[in-house]
């Protein structure tokens, strides 16, 4: 408001000069030059009161040392140093150098808000003549890595047996990340809990390679279905899914290798198509017995932007491995579907995601062949920016030996204070063939620190 008073309060005054030069005038040379100065000062204001900002070049004063004279001088030193306070911090974008295409106008805009200069002026740094200066002083800070920290405390009740371990600092996770060089980056993942202090991944990642491929290489969590990539404290419930947990172990599917990933360079049915293949020594128990026999995994993923609202993804994974010691060969094939609902115009308050996933193991231990099953259904609704409604529904069998069939009912309802923390109540209710009926109500808080924040991996 003070900028809009001081420019109202200029217009006036080269009004009021304008009128005292012209009753003042006399015939000659000097009535051009104030007339001239009058008319530059003039636009000068009247693009100061549209938002815009004048050249700063120099502007023609009449000669003399009368009254009007001196009174335009001193406004147009005013004139210039509200187009300094008004102008130097956030360049001006010409009216006749408008972007030309939607794409230009965001782009101007975006730099115009970061504070810096469109793309096609000058940089703040350089001369008129296109010299500039460039800074060679020491930043050592440059190099240190990004670091962040995640909290996951539990507090549970259930009805069965005497009560313990109800509190459980279950996991703090400490997440080291860098940008190594233009070509590639690194990830450490660190985990402390009252049972080990270990590596939940740690991989240095290659980009720009030939044919769109991307190579990671080190302890990663392995590409299956939708969830397995998440980090604990980012599933929308508070555990992996039931199939996760009887077919790959407690934590899901990790290992220790490499993994190839591309794109596609084609389009069926109007989707994006992606391929990752990874060999590792996959570390699951239950998969391989605790081998660390090589093992192959195969994923093809497959998007649709259906609507600008709704976006539909199915995945299909395959992987297999063998242990020599106990005899043991297993091969799993499984598929998934995820259908989301968000708004673009409000999609941080409104959100449907639906997922659903199944799985189909094949084992073979000293001759016994098994095959067993699982999948598991999750809906998820964002009510408002805060408030988070969830539900899924498990369903598996064991995976090897006497069979025992599970089925776990999960609602949740999650409250996100803000993006650094959130509290979540869950409730569920599990009923097996070997453990009958339980049922456990567990609050989840979950804060994180640093830049790493509560994204999923």
């Amino acid at each position: 408001m003070s900028h809009m008073r001081r420019t109202a309060a200029l217009a006036g005054a080269v009004f009021l000069l304008t009128a005292s030069a012209l009753a003042a005038q006399t015939p000659g040379t000097r009535d051009d030059s104030l007339r001239r100065a009058v008319a530059a000062l003039e636009g000068r204001v009247d693009s100061l009161a549209r938002g815009q900002c004048p050249g700063d070049g120099p502007i023609a004063m009449p000669g003399g040392s009368d009254s009007v004279g001196t009174a335009l001088a001193r406004l147009a030193d005013r004139v210039a140093r509200l187009r300094a306070e008004r102008c130097s911090a956030v360049p001006a974008v010409a009216a006749d150098s408008a972007p030309a295409d939607d794409l230009a106008a965001i782009r101007a805009a975006a730099a115009l808000a970061a504070g810096r200069a469109p793309a096609d002026s000058s940089p703040p740094d350089s001369l008129p003549d296109g010299t500039r200066f460039v800074g060679r002083q020491r930043n050592a800070s440059i190099l240190n890595p990004e670091i962040s920290a995640t909290g996951d405390f539990r507090l549970s009740a259930r009805d069965e047996g005497p009560q313990a371990d109800n509190a459980d600092l279950r996991e703090v996770e400490v997440a080291i990340q860098s940008v190594l060089d233009p070509f590639s980056s690194a990830k450490m993942f660190l985990t402390f809990s009252e049972e080990e202090v270990g590596v939940e991944e740690g991989y240095i990642t290659w980009t720009g390679l030939p044919g769109r491929v991307r190579v990671e290489a080190g302890k990663l969590r392995q590409q299956v279905g939708d969830l397995n990539r998440w980090h604990l404290h980012a599933l929308p419930e508070t555990e992996y899914p039931l199939v996760y947990q009887r077919f790959f172990g407690d934590e899901g599917l990790e290992g220790i290798g490499v993994s190839l990933y591309t794109s596609l360079p084609f389009s069926l049915a109007g989707a994006t198509h992606e391929v990752w293949v990874q060999g590792t020594s996959a570390r699951s128990d239950v998969l391989y017995a605790g081998g660390r026999q090589p093992t192959l995994l195969g994923r093809i993923q497959n998007f649709w932007q259906l609507t600008p609202s709704v976006y539909a993804q199915i995945g299909v994974t395959a992987t297999g491995g063998n242990s020599a010691d106990a005899g043991l060969k297993s091969r799993l094939v499984g598929g998934d579907v995820r259908v989301t609902w968000r708004p673009p115009q409000s999609g941080t308050r409104n959100e449907v995601t639906f997922r659903a996933e199944g799985y189909r193991l094949h084992s073979d231990e000293a001759g016994t062949v098994t095959d067993r099953y699982g999948t598991f259904l999750d809906l998820q609704a964002r009510a408002t920016r805060r408030w988070v409604f969830g539900v899924r529904y498990d369903w598996v069998e064991s995976p090897r030996g006497l069979a025992d069939t599970e089925w776990r009912i999960t609602p949740a309802l999650t409250w996100w204070q803000s993006e650094f923390v959130y509290l979540r109540l869950q409730g569920q209710h599990r009923d097996s063939d070997l453990l009958g009926s339980r049922n456990e109500l567990t609050l989840q808080a979950v804060w994180a620190m640093g830049p790493h924040k509560h994204e999923t991996y």
